[in-house]
């Protein structure tokens, strides 16, 4: 059966941040059992002793503070429960006791267990029963933004697990540069929110290649005149901040900002896409979290093909190197096409990305549409 993949010119990717599967949408389960989300026999254990189980208490802001670290050594926490032993096994049965060690409050540390019902956020729970739900997407490496999102850009992080600018080292090239470099040549874009909220990798990406991005007011109007690239990254506002026109609210959901904010960006960039027919039916959008943000999430991270990389064990903060291995923490992923077929859909939600990265995913489809070469080893 046709899975509508013949009918693929654009592909959207909007990109949130640090906030896990469970956190946000483990209470679909109740509603499609498909999904692997909370369960009664969820728990960790908390600084006392105590099981703590998952909940849904969460709140759109004001909850998760201090922001849960997401650094290399308390992802490693998370995963590990802090067996630092040679054959130490995963059992993600440390996210309390991470949560606990920044603001040493037992009750506080409770929180990063709770999740939000599916009323909450009606949007992305819409957007994961009506389409493609990710059942096991999973951050490129288990730490924070930066090296995630040059995971998304490159297939690599180039051998950091932190939050310092990387340098580009050859042959590794972005995605972007791949697709406009091609014979026959294609379009590629990154739209930052604006000139005040963008990340640092877009300076990296962006040197002496101004074709290369715009700003997502840009993005709104290209949907419109029907002019999206061939691949389009769109970044979320990632800071409160006034602008000419009043206050621009971050809608990144990273925390402590407004997950509302964030609902209302998803919306808005589904429902301009879908205002023109010829982009709806052309224009594959997924909506994807870089992390997980240092918020509980119960599937095991499995293994996947090492880049070239190894970060030595007095970079990592663990005193243990890293040979980029194994994946992070899950995080939530919607694919929405409208000619998805429904088997290629559930396929989707039952064996999920296990093992992948995001690139991998996108490069393959890319591949297969515009005859590009792997882009990295774990392609």
């Amino acid at each position: 059966m046709s899975t509508g993949l013949d009918q693929l010119k654009h592909i959207v990717v909007l990109m949130m941040e640090n906030r896990s599967f469970d956190h946000m949408l483990g209470s679909l389960k109740a509603i499609d059992s498909r999904i692997d989300g909370v369960t009664d026999q969820l728990s960790n254990p908390d600084t006392t002793g105590a099981s703590v189980k998952p909940q849904p208490l969460a709140e759109f802001q004001g909850q998760l503070n201090p922001d849960p670290d997401h650094h290399f050594p308390a992802v490693d926490l998370q995963i590990f429960g802090g067996d630092a032993s040679p054959t130490r096994a995963p059992n993600m049965q440390g996210f309390v006791k991470s949560y606990f060690s920044q603001r040493r409050d037992v009750e506080h540390s409770q929180k990063i267990m709770y999740y939000f019902k599916q009323s909450d956020l009606p949007v992305l729970s819409t957007l994961a029963l009506e389409f493609a739900l990710f059942n096991r997407w999973f951050a490129s490496i288990p730490g924070p933004t930066i090296c995630n999102r040059a995971f998304a850009h490159y297939g690599t992080s180039f051998g950091r697990v932190d939050m310092n600018p990387f340098d580009i080292i050859e042959p590794f090239k972005s995605i972007y540069t791949r697709l406009i470099n091609a014979t026959p040549k294609h379009t590629a874009k990154v739209y930052y929110y604006d000139t005040t909220s963008s990340t640092m990798e877009v300076v990296n990406l962006l040197q002496n290649q101004p074709e290369l991005f715009g700003t997502y007011k840009q993005f709104l109007s290209d949907c419109d005149k029907g002019l999206l690239p061939e691949y389009s990254f769109v970044e979320p506002n990632y800071n409160d901040h006034e602008t000419d026109s009043g206050e621009e609210v971050a809608s990144d959901q990273h925390p402590d900002h407004d997950v509302q904010a964030g609902e209302l960006l998803i919306a808005e960039v589904y429902m301009r896409i879908k205002r023109n027919p010829k982009m709806w039916a052309s224009t594959a959008l997924l909506v994807v979290y870089d992390e997980h943000g240092g918020i509980y999430d119960h599937v095991v991270p499995p293994p996947c093909t090492p880049d070239k990389f190894t970060a030595l064990a007095n970079n990592t903060g663990t005193g243990m190197e890293f040979k980029f291995d194994r994946l992070g923490v899950r995080v939530p992923a919607i694919l929405q096409f409208r000619l998805l077929s429904p088997s290629f859909s559930w396929e989707i939600i039952r064996r999920g990305l296990r093992g992948r990265s995001m690139l991998t995913f996108l490069s393959n489809r890319i591949r297969e549409r515009w005859i590009l070469t792997a882009i990295c080893c774990r392609s």
